[in-house]
C-alpha cells in the first residue's frame, strides 16, 4: 500500500512566500505530500488560501494549523472555542502540567506538543497518556533536537523519548512524527526520519504510521468535522433536494 507522508510542523515565517516555497519545494522534492505550519491566529482565509495554493504549486496539500502556548486551563478552553473551527490541526504547547491534563482529555486537541528539552518540564507521562486516551490528541514528535544537539543533552533527551514513546505505545496513543524544521538542511526523507525514530524506540511500521497515517488521518477528520453538513461522527445533514 502506498503511503502519503506528512511533515505537520515546518517552521516558516508565513508572510514571507519566497521561505514558504524554499522550505515547501524541498519537502515535496524530499517525497512528502502534505506540510503545515503554525499560523498566527489572526490570519484570515485568503491568506491561508494563498498558503494553500503555493504549497499547491510543488503537489502539496496544506493543512492549516495553529499552535496554542495557554497559561492556563482557562485560557486554553477560551482559545479552544475560538478557534478550534478556524483551524484544521490545533497543536497545544504544553509547558505546565494543568494545562497539559486539561489538552489531553479535551476532544478538540489535535496534537500535544512537549517544547522543553528539560525532562523535568515534560509532563507526558501515565496520567497523562491515560487522559489522551479516551480523546483525539496524539504525541507529536520533532526530530530537529535530534539533529542539532550533541553530547549529553542529547542522550538526555533521547531517553526522554524513549520513555514517552513507550508510554505513547502502552496506552494506545497516536504518535506524530514532524520534523520542526525552519531551513531546508534539517529536513530528511521520510524512510530517513523514520529510522531516526528507531534512537528512541519506534519500530520500523510505528514510525512509517507515525508520518503518515496518523498524521493524514487526523487533518481527514478534521475536514470532514468542518464541513458545515457535519452533525457528528458517520452523521451529516442532508439538505432537501440533496439526497
Amino acid at each position: 500500500m502506498k503511503r502519503t507522508f506528512a511533515d505537520l510542523h515546518l517552521r516558516t515565517n508565513t508572510t514571507d512566500l519566497r521561505q514558504v516555497a524554499m522550505l515547501t519545494a524541498k519537502a515535496a522534492e524530499l517525497g512528502y505530500k502534505m506540510v503545515s505550519t503554525p499560523l498566527p491566529p489572526t490570519m484570515n482565509l485568503d491568506e491561508i488560501r494563498r498558503l494553500k495554493a503555493k504549497c499547491g504549486e510543488f503537489g502539496l496539500d496544506f493543512a492549516s494549523r495553529l499552535d496554542i502556548r495557554p497559561r492556563n486551563q482557562n485560557e486554553l478552553l477560551t482559545q479552544l472555542r475560538k478557534m478550534r473551527r478556524r483551524f484544521e490541526i490545533i497543536c497545544v504547547l504544553c509547558e505546565s502540567k494543568e494545562t497539559a491534563r486539561q489538552a489531553a482529555k479535551d476532544r478538540r486537541v489535535d496534537l500535544l506538543s512537549f517544547p522543553s528539552l528539560d525532562y523535568r518540564r515534560r509532563f507526558f507521562d501515565c496520567a497523562e497518556a491515560e487522559l489522551a486516551k479516551g480523546g483525539n490528541a496524539a504525541l507529536e514528535i520533532d526530530t530537529k533536537p535530534l539533529l542539532v544537539l550533541e553530547g549529553p543533552q542529547r542522550v538526555r533527551f533521547l531517553s526522554t523519548l524513549r520513555r514517552e514513546v513507550s508510554i505513547a505505545l502502552e496506552f494506545r496513543v497516536p504518535v506524530v512524527i514532524s520534523s520542526g524544521a525552519a531551513e531546508p538542511l534539517l529536513l530528511r526523507k521520510p524512510m530517513e526520519t523514520a529510522m531516526l525514530t528507531s534512537l528512541f524506540g519506534l519500530q520500523i511500521s510505528k514510525a512509517l504510521d507515525a508520518i503518515s497515517t496518523n498524521p493524514v488521518g487526523m487533518v481527514e477528520r478534521n475536514r470532514a468535522k468542518l464541513k458545515t453538513d457535519f452533525v457528528a461522527p458517520g452523521i451529516r445533514q442532508v439538505k432537501e433536494g440533496n439526497r
